[in-house]
């Protein structure tokens, strides 16, 4: 009899349908387009409402808006900050402009006037890395859509009123790096500019955001890697998505698929040629040093083009682990009470850490493998790498540290690396990126190729107390 088959398919729908009302998301949703200081752009706020319209429908509770001032951009926000309190889903979608000065980006209201970086620095720009900590810090997920990378309208009064020092003013946005739970994924490449698609029409990343992002049974990543596919197609290449990850599970916004969905993602066995979305993706992962990402390859494409190069990389990356962990002798001299002691905001302040030891400590966990920006505060990022090193040895993980920790980190750093360095060494390493790679010099171009920020200007850890004291305040 077929009745009990279909009883219990009936119960084990009911189940997932109540999980997935139960979830909590909601998102930010906001397209900026009639400008009063500069040129408008056509197509922000009709990519806004598609996007807020698509998100509905598949749960999300939406702050949206539609060109907003800095005091309305403001509210907007605060709700948003509310909201997303403990959500298991927080999503941020903006467009329209936005500008990068010193590798550091913001998000411009309609009444948006700006002649110098100091107006920058007092308020009438948004600064994003602030915003996403303050609104979306404790989400589980926390997804980022910037389709913001159109040209910098105010670069040319902002160099022209810069003459007593130097301002890195970029083209389109600067690079960022997510921390752990989120994505962040940008219309095209740091220091590349967007396209705005036809007047009236969606932008080329928001419809390839609309077409893939909500897909039944569509996981987010492999969502993504078909957005980058279709924009790069359709703008003829000439704009590729960018984004950076740190997802530490699956993630769907529209239902996992079904049990028996999953090989029809998947190329055929022994298909010959490789498609443009498998390419586009591979490409995104192939360098990656994060088994995870490409054990991602693995799941969508079993029987990829790729497969033994990747099964290849992750061995390498696998057995260069253990080499390490080997060689460190890492419980050498460390107390045993740090394995059951957990760590909390009272304990790491009874620490006593000034910005210089902060720093040390960043420096210490990116020489383990641990990579993180190295600023002197300890932000959402740097928190959950501190999560992932406690883990990695054993300790209680809380994300904060505690005098029996960071005395072992700093004994564990002394076995396996160079002890932090000098106030001499510091400008070296402000040019390097939190991986240790030198980031390339802007090069004089008219059409300038994947711009990284290369000339730091002011201290960016400075900036971010200057900048949080004004915006951070508005947001609490």
């Amino acid at each position: 009899m077929r009745y009990p088959t279909l009883i219990l398919s009936a119960i084990c729908l009911v189940f997932t349908a109540g999980a997935a009302s139960a979830e909590k998301r909601v998102a930010f949703v906001v397209g900026n387009g009639t400008y009063k200081n500069v040129a408008p752009l056509p197509n922000p706020s009709v990519d806004a409402k598609a996007m807020a319209s698509a998100l509905r429908n598949v749960g999300f509770e939406v702050v949206e808006g539609s060109n907003l001032t800095r005091d309305k951009m403001t509210e907007r926000l605060l709700d948003f900050g509310k909201k997303a309190q403990g959500a298991d889903v927080a999503l941020f979608f903006y467009a329209g402009h936005g500008i990068a000065i010193s590798g550091t980006n913001y998000l411009l209201p309609i009444d948006a006037d700006i002649k110098s970086e100091m107006d920058v620095k007092l308020g009438a720009a948004i600064n994003i890395d602030l915003t996403l900590e303050q609104t979306m810090g404790d989400a589980k997920v926390k997804l980022v859509f910037l389709d913001a990378c159109r040209d910098n309208p105010f670069a040319a009064k902002i160099k022209s009123n810069a003459a007593t020092r130097s301002v890195n003013v970029q083209t389109g946005l600067a690079e960022m790096k997510s921390g752990e739970g989120t994505l962040i994924a940008f219309a095209t490449g740091p220091g590349q500019t967007a396209l705005d698609g036809q007047e009236g029409s969606n932008s080329p990343f928001t419809r390839a955001l609309l077409a893939n992002l909500t897909q039944p049974g569509m996981e987010i990543q492999q969502a993504m890697t078909k957005v980058r596919a279709q924009v790069n197609e359709e703008t003829n290449k000439g704009q590729l998505p960018w984004g950076h990850t740190n997802l530490i599970g699956t993630v769907y916004l529209n239902g996992a698929p079904a049990p028996g969905a999953v090989a029809a993602v998947a190329p055929a066995a022994g298909a010959s040629k490789a498609s443009d979305v498998e390419l586009e993706f591979w490409r995104s992962i192939k360098d990656s040093n994060k088994p995870e990402e490409l054990n991602a390859y693995l799941t969508n494409y079993p029987n990829g083009q790729f497969r033994s190069l990747a099964l290849s990389r992750i061995a390498s990356l696998e057995s260069g682990a253990k080499d390490a962990t080997a060689t460190r002798n890492l419980s050498t001299g460390i107390d045993p009470a740090t394995f059951k002691d957990e760590a909390n905001q009272t304990t790491e302040d009874q620490i006593g850490l000034d910005k210089g030891q902060r720093r040390d400590v960043q420096r210490r966990l990116t020489g383990l493998g641990f990579d993180t920006k190295v600023t002197g505060q300890f932000d959402q990022g740097t928190r959950g790498v501190i999560t992932r090193w406690q883990a990695a040895r054993g300790y209680p993980k809380s994300g904060y540290l505690n005098k029996l920790q960071h005395k072992a980190l700093l004994t564990e750093i002394v076995a396996a690396a160079p002890t932090a360095s000098t106030d001499e060494e510091r400008p070296k390493r402000r040019a390097t990126s939190s991986g240790g790679q030198q980031q390339a010099q802007p090069q004089p171009q008219p059409q300038p190729q994947r711009q990284y920020q290369s000339n730091p200007g002011p201290d960016p850890a400075g900036a971010g107390r200057f900048i949080g004291g004004v915006v951070g305040g508005m947001l609490r």
